[in-house]
């Protein structure tokens, strides 16, 4: 059973690797959810992610022995990039097993920190599977990512610097994967403060916990699809399991496209990147019934693939309606390119692409098409610019923007 004692071993030992990760107040979170929200930026992490906590405890409580036989694990990439950065700083030889559909990103990251990269299976649970087998084929020491009380209370060291700074706190938010990260929160938080709130926030589309909270046993997912990879779990850990029985209140699931303005918002208003899976507990803000409460959001990690954030800076602004498109047909003759222009000049639109089509019709009436790809402010700016073009007879089509940059 983990006890105080051991989060404050673990605190102290920790100490030697993280970096200060301060509180940081969201006026913009408080003033959409009605809550005193706060930010737990473990993104800024020397790995860019949390998991270097539970890495670098766990590895410094096994023996000389065990370290000499070289340390295997499997990950998504970011206890991947731990694990990597603890070993070699206790001169431990490290091979990581990551799916192959892991972000370029964490993949060079890890191997830049010395550790031997194998890639192997779609998703977490089969390069899982693969690591074990290494491990009992070669000798390895096997470092779980989630499933080890030691990890655990490694990664809970972050509720010990939440309490630190806010004790008043009411609800902490905390990202599931495997659920490594929620056992030592959740378990420290309530040994600090009972009363205290703890809700795991997991992507739609891999809620294996609570799946298995339901079920009153740990139980698989059929099928993971979620562009929260850090978070792309099947089976939750058995050896946590119970505690996250006893001190998680609840789960809150998200859907993948809850997660893509919650970039925006928190690049634009903090300057912040985060994953996807880093983003669950800004997308759970909305899902909690509680007001004028003291939420902490712990924004777990901030490796991401720059393909990975264009796609979502592209998406994001349009489902913003800062970025549209539609289209209109002309008449084929010199100057209706220029009134159309005009229209949307007059009403602040921002053209940025345009496709002038004269091979649609034969009808020399209505002969042109013309596709407009525009910003705008939001949705009433947009909805302003389609009512004059309406008004000046043009009965602008609404088209796909996804293919604009």
């Amino acid at each position: 059973m983990l006890e105080l004692k051991d989060f404050e071993e673990a605190y102290n030992k920790v100490q030697e690797i993280v970096l200060p990760t301060k509180l940081i107040k969201s006026d913009c979170f408080s003033a959409q959810t009605g809550n005193h929200v706060y930010l737990k930026p473990e993104n800024m992490q020397l790995t860019g992610a949390y998991k270097i906590r539970g890495a670098y405890y766990k590895i410094s409580t096994l023996t000389e022995e065990e370290k000499a036989k070289g340390l295997i694990t499997a990950s998504a990439g970011n206890h991947a990039q731990g694990v990597a950065l603890a070993a070699a700083r206790q001169g431990v030889k490290a091979t990581i097993v990551m799916p192959t559909t892991t972000p370029l990103l964490k993949i060079n990251r890890t191997k830049d920190l010395g550790a031997e990269v194998v890639l192997y299976g779609n998703v977490y649970d089969e390069a899982c599977s693969h690591a074990l087998s290494l491990a009992e084929k070669n000798g390895y020491t096997f470092v779980h990512p989630f499933d080890d009380p030691a990890v655990a209370t490694g990664q809970g060291t972050i509720a010990m610097d939440i309490f630190k700074e806010l004790p008043t706190v009411d609800y902490i938010l905390v990202p599931i994967g495997g659920g490594g990260l929620a056992t030592g929160v959740a378990t420290l938080a309530k040994l600090l403060n009972p009363k205290i709130k703890v809700i795991g926030v997991e992507p739609a589309g891999a809620a294996c916990m609570k799946a298995s909270l339901k079920a009153g046993k740990v139980v698989s997912c059929n099928h993971v699809n979620t562009i929260a990879d850090g978070t792309a779990v099947q089976t939750p850990g058995s050896v946590i399991f119970p505690y996250i029985q006893q001190n998680l209140d609840r789960v809150i699931t998200v859907e993948d496209e809850e997660l893509i303005p919650c970039f925006l918002d928190l690049l634009e208003n903090h300057k912040m990147l985060a994953e996807n899976s880093g983003l669950l507990t800004i997308a759970a803000l909305k899902h909690l019934k509680a007001k004028n409460k003291k939420v902490v959001s712990i924004i777990s990690g901030g490796n991401m693939d720059v393909i990975t954030i264009a796609s979502l800076v592209q998406h994001g602004l349009i489902l913003r309606d800062r970025i549209f498109t539609l289209s209109v047909f002309l008449p084929d003759k010199p100057g209706e390119l220029t009134r159309v222009s005009e229209v949307i000049a007059k009403n602040q639109g921002n053209i940025i692409k345009l496709e002038h089509n004269q091979f649609v019709s034969i009808n020399r009436n209505s002969a042109v098409e013309l596709t407009i790809t525009m910003e705008a402010f939001g949705t009433d700016h947009k909805n302003k610019i389609i009512k004059a073009l309406t008004d000046e007879g043009y009965n602008p089509q609404m088209r796909d923007s996804k293919s604009v940059f």
